[in-house]
């Protein structure tokens, strides 16, 4: 999602942020005193066999038990340990952002030929005064010792998780990328910092399964109704984290994998941070997917991304949002991300590196240029009121398209649509042109020429304030223009962005170098997938 740098205390006559809502889940140590509390987290987001985890940990509990589940389309308890002594531990108030510094609480040995490549949810549970139980999650990865050989792999390809993402939208310690630092209103104060040595924000990593998705989904948006967001309403009823369908493994990872799975794909897994750190860590694969909402990258990560298509290399992105650039830490422990260079001490210093939108042109490096497409081109589509009554799939313009050999999908065919909606939430595109009926990039956004464009879907930058500031809304159209505006300052606004309110949604295609790169460009591609 786009979002302005600084949210000021709105005129009574602007709407409301839908997601700063008072009273919405707020995840430290002391802030509901009667309440049980119980955390975990890893010291990293990922290992090979070998290695070895170290878990914090945190409790209000006297003893808690830690459960290691290998979790996909048939969940395996692979470790339990039980009676484990709690302990509450001092907590920064600004954990969110420099980290929580727990002691070690376990580790755990990675023993060699017992830790396959897989995603791992870390339970913490504990029994509450009345003998309720109460549980929350952390989660590591295990990678496949050999990614980096020259030798195939033993998996059908390696699946890339959003760990830049999750870490924009964790808002446990009370804030994020987006929100949680008192300014005197509803704490809309956005943090640049987000550390990785802290929980994951609930819902994340564990959801119920009929937990609503971030777009509206099947609900009705008649005329003059009032913005609703399913996702939102579900969180402040059931205490999860506002955010919990922004970002994770429970709302799109898992159900990609659950998918692949079950259809007998062997799949391997990285995090966007190995990217960042080990620019060989594709080496052993012929395929990378992505999948869900990939809206944050580096540019390391992008980097290896780009290496591993030229050389070769298949990218698959059933993803969409792919907007800000962010930088890390020699750590790899804190994400910064200030969203405009008038707030980046890194704009002075080294533009190209600052933390903005891709399509900036201090950085000089278009999104569309690793995937084809952009999130600066597309946006909204069947969330809040933007978009709200667009058929939730995706057109048909190319059915010739090798994607497309075998469904019987005609031009001008749909699929996708409701109630399935995977044309939905936010989606990427490019500025494109029609002749003879067919649509074409214009490569005025820096996308690649040769970009086939399949399908299409509409979609819009933002949601119109109708009720005078009366309704919450999810993502205002205010707030484009006022990022766009400060990211091209000292520069002239390219006539493409010039007073625009429309994107679109795309399925496309582009060989770059050597490789290919697949990009349906939604976050709800894994919604259409038969679980």
């Amino acid at each position: 999602m786009h979002a302005a740098p600084r949210k000021q205390v709105r005129l009574h006559t602007e709407a409301d942020y839908a997601w700063s809502r008072p009273y919405g889940l707020v995840e430290k140590p002391g802030y509901y005193p009667y309440e049980p509390e119980a955390w975990v987290y890893c010291d990293r987001f990922s290992y090979e066999e070998g290695e070895t985890v170290s878990l914090k940990t945190h409790t209000t509990a006297k003893s808690y038990d830690i459960e290691i589940i290998r979790d996909g389309f048939r969940p395996k308890t692979v470790f339990l340990k039980t009676g484990l002594p709690g302990r509450k531990c001092d907590t920064p108030p600004d954990a969110y952002a420099k980290g929580c510094r727990w002691p070690e609480a376990l580790r755990i040995h990675l023993e060699e030929g017992k830790w396959e490549s897989a995603f791992y949810l870390v339970i913490i549970r504990i029994k509450e005064f009345h003998g309720r139980i109460h549980e929350r999650e952390g989660f590591f990865i295990v990678k496949d010792r050999q990614r980096k050989s020259a030798h195939v792999s033993t998996g059908d390809f390696v699946l890339v998780h959003a760990t830049s993402t999750l870490l924009a939208y964790n808002d446990w310690g009370g804030a994020n990328h987006y929100r949680g630092i008192p300014d005197g209103y509803q704490d809309d104060e956005p943090s640049p910092l987000s550390s990785t040595q802290r929980p994951i924000a609930r819902g994340m990593l564990r959801i119920p399964q009929n937990a609503p998705r971030e777009a509206n989904g099947p609900m009705k948006v008649r005329m003059g109704d009032t913005p609703r967001f399913p996702s939102l309403e579900y969180a402040w009823y059931f205490r999860y984290s506002r955010h919990y369908a922004d970002a994770g493994w429970a709302t799109y990872e898992r159900p990609f994998v659950v998918w692949a799975e079950k259809n007998g794909y062997r799949v391997h897994h990285l995090t966007q941070s190995d990217l960042h750190s080990e620019p060989d860590c594709l080496t052993g694969y012929k395929v990378v997917v992505c999948v869900g909402h990939d809206e944050y990258w580096s540019w390391e990560q992008r980097d290896t991304m780009d290496a591993f298509v030229d050389r070769g290399g298949k990218l698959a992105r059933f993803g969409g949002n792919y907007i800000w650039q962010v930088r890390f830490d020699k750590t790899l422990q804190t994400q910064y991300c200030y969203r405009v260079p008038q707030a980046d001490p890194a704009t002075e210093l080294n533009p190209t590196r600052v933390t903005t939108f891709w399509d900036c042109p201090l950085i000089g490096r278009p999104g569309a240029q690793t995937v084809g497409l952009t999130g600066i081109m597309g946006f909204y589509t069947r969330y809040g009121m933007a978009a709200p009554r667009s058929s939730g799939g995706f057109q048909v313009y190319r059915p010739e398209h090798w994607a497309l050999v075998g469904t019987s999908l005609q031009y001008g065919d749909s699929f996708g649509t409701d109630p399935i909606n995977i044309a939905a939430f936010e989606v990427d595109g490019v500025d494109y042109e029609f002749r003879k009926s067919l649509p074409y990039p214009t490569g005025n956004d820096g996308a690649p020429m040769n970009l086939e464009i399949i399908a299409m879907c509409p979609a819009t930058f933002g949601e119109r304030d109708i009720s005078g500031g009366q309704e919450p809304i999810g993502g205002p159209l205010r707030e484009v223009a006022e990022v766009i505006g400060l990211a091209f300052e000292g520069f002239e606004l390219p006539e493409y962005l010039r007073d625009r309110e429309y994107g679109s949604g795309m399925v496309a295609s582009f060989e770059k170098g050597k490789g290919e790169v697949f990009c349906a460009g939604t976050c709800e591609w894994v919604a259409g997938l038969n679980p």
